[in-house]
């Protein structure tokens, strides 16, 4: 497929609002493109690279601005030859990109953009600026072609979830689908050192619901404020993956070395949380976020936060994938393997009282709240829903960074103001749902502003407009319905909790969500009148 064909498709999706007729034209162009399936699976929904490579373009506006001012000489001296580009030109651009290294990295990197560009029409290279920033606005997710995938090759939907779930990457999924059709989805299963995405859960605002939603009876969990790990093991070799996959097996001994000392079995796949501890408490999870980014020091900050492993799940062990167990059943097999010492604080209980006396517990001693499981819940990679619920002390929201204003008084000559924005899951874009500059340290509005202006896309009066690609959890009193903002709601009292560093864009919380969790809101409301 030539680039100027995927462009040609973009803008008939744009054009449709109707997902099945989307769904229709998805289908028809996975057919049709042959070896390059898989970049067209991800290109479209705003996916360069999949999510277990370890490539990354690092590439900000600027960067691109100047490429386009260097437009002419680029031509000159780089890629002379074809003349239309095609999806495999593109996606090899994007590697050489990503791979440039080293003395002069940037220019070779603006040079490479550069040559790109100067064979791309206007409308294709704005095409390309909103792919390079994960932000095509075509109404198409990942959701929406796992389902053309579904249909394209007429395999079940469930089917096709499933493969995604343990492939994690779509590209990859419709690769095998285009190969060996509907028999090859449905071998997909669960690999050793091939990281999974995990489970996620659902926000309740009380555990008498929660109770409720399960049956009368559920477990709870301390929820730790760490880093979610998934572990791999087989023999002598560990690995361990942090939620957006990636290897981090190096900058945590801790837990490989907690992993050595407690859990006897040859192969497994465990999911946990790595909780800093210092003197016996907790510590803020920015800490831990910082420690698993610091590649230099690193045995000079292993000293001063130590990590501490807690283990809740089990996905896979001794060649048995477990995912479609109950979590009952899960859990009785990872007790079995794993030291007492090293699993989660935890209960089964149907009484209320017996609940909110857990709950309180985790919150005295510095935890963020619990987890509620469905006893009879089996173990749903990427997803997230009613089997699994986190109660917490404040309620919280993860947005993405679309703009910040120059502050004021004390904060003159930061950024400080900002502008906050959920994913709107039907049309991949974002929308606002607030303002706030409460939440954050000096330190961080200092690090925060040096990182936003390497992502400024425009500048109009105080107000600086970025690249979507700063996570910052919310904490907020109440969403309220809002005809100021393109998303329709507004957070009340907004407040930064976090700096969610090692949270990727598209893993925030989507407008449906927001919609969700506002009619819960509502309800809850007129129970109390």
């Amino acid at each position: 497929m030539k680039f100027s064909e995927f462009a040609e498709l973009c803008s008939r999706l744009a054009s449709v609002s109707s997902r099945k007729q989307k769904i229709a034209i998805i289908a028809d162009a996975l057919k049709k493109a042959d070896g390059e399936v898989d970049i067209l699976a991800r290109f479209l929904t705003g996916t360069i690279f999949s999510p277990l490579s370890p490539l990354t373009l690092n590439v900000g506006p600027s960067m691109i601005y100047s490429a386009l001012r260097s437009l002419r000489s680029a031509r000159q001296q780089l890629l002379v030859g074809e003349v239309d580009l095609s999806l495999r030109d593109v996606y090899k651009l994007f590697e050489s990109i990503a791979k440039a290294g080293g003395e002069g990295s940037r220019r070779k990197k603006e040079n490479l953009l550069a040559a790109l560009f100067s064979r791309l029409s206007d409308e294709e290279r704005q095409l390309l600026v909103r792919l390079i920033f994960g932000e095509l606005r075509i109404g198409v997710n990942e959701g929406t072609v796992i389902d053309a995938i579904a249909e394209a090759w007429g395999c079940d939907e469930a089917e096709v979830r499933k493969a995604y779930m343990f492939l994690s990457d779509v590209g990859e999924v419709a690769a095998v689908a285009f190969k060996e059709g509907r028999q090859g989805i449905q071998s997909v299963t669960l690999q050793l050192f091939r990281p999974v995405r995990p489970m996620l859960a659902e926000m309740a605002y009380d555990l008498r619901s929660v109770l409720k939603q399960h049956g009368g009876v559920t477990a709870l969990e301390y929820k730790y404020d760490g880093i979610r790990v998934q572990i791999h093991a087989k023999d002598d070799k560990i690995k361990v993956f942090s939620r957006r996959l990636i290897d981090i097996t190096g900058q945590v001994p801790d837990v490989v070395s907690a992993v050595r000392r407690h859990v006897k079995a040859e192969s497994f796949v465990l999911d946990g949380e790595a909780v800093g501890c210092v003197e016996g408490k907790p510590v803020p999870f920015q800490d831990i976020a910082r420690r698993v980014q610091r590649q230099r020091d690193l045995d000079k900050f292993l000293r001063k936060v130590p990590l501490k492993l807690f283990l809740f799940d089990i996905l896979y062990l001794d060649g048995e994938v477990l995912v479609d167990l109950s979590y009952e059943e899960r859990w009785k097999k990872l007790s079995s393997i794993a030291s007492q010492e090293i699993l989660v604080k935890r209960i089964v209980t149907g009484s209320l009282e017996e609940a909110e006396k857990f709950y309180r517990a985790a919150l005295e001693e510095g935890h963020e709240g619990v987890m509620a499981k469905r006893l009879d819940s089996n173990y749903e990679p990427g997803t997230r829903g009613k089997k699994w619920f986190k109660v917490k002390s404040a309620d919280t929201i993860d947005c993405v960074i679309i703009a910040a204003e120059w502050g004021h008084g004390r904060r003159s000559g930061w950024l400080s103001d900002y502008h906050l924005a959920v994913l709107d899951d039907e049309t991949g874009g974002y929308v606002m749902v607030g303002k706030t500059f409460k939440g954050l340290t000096d330190e961080e509005f200092e690090e925060m502003t040096k990182r936003l202006l390497e992502l400024k896309i425009s500048e109009r009066g105080y107000i600086v407009y970025v690249a979507p690609k700063i996570v910052v959890e919310v904490a907020y009193s109440e969403i309220q319905r809002s005809p100021r903002y393109e998303s329709g709601f507004a957070l009340r009292f907004a407040r930064i909790t976090r700096i969610r560093w090692e949270k990727s864009p598209r893993e925030i919380t989507t407008l449906s969500d927001l919609r969700k969790r506002y009619e819960m809101q509502q309800e809850k409301k007129a129970e109390l009148k």
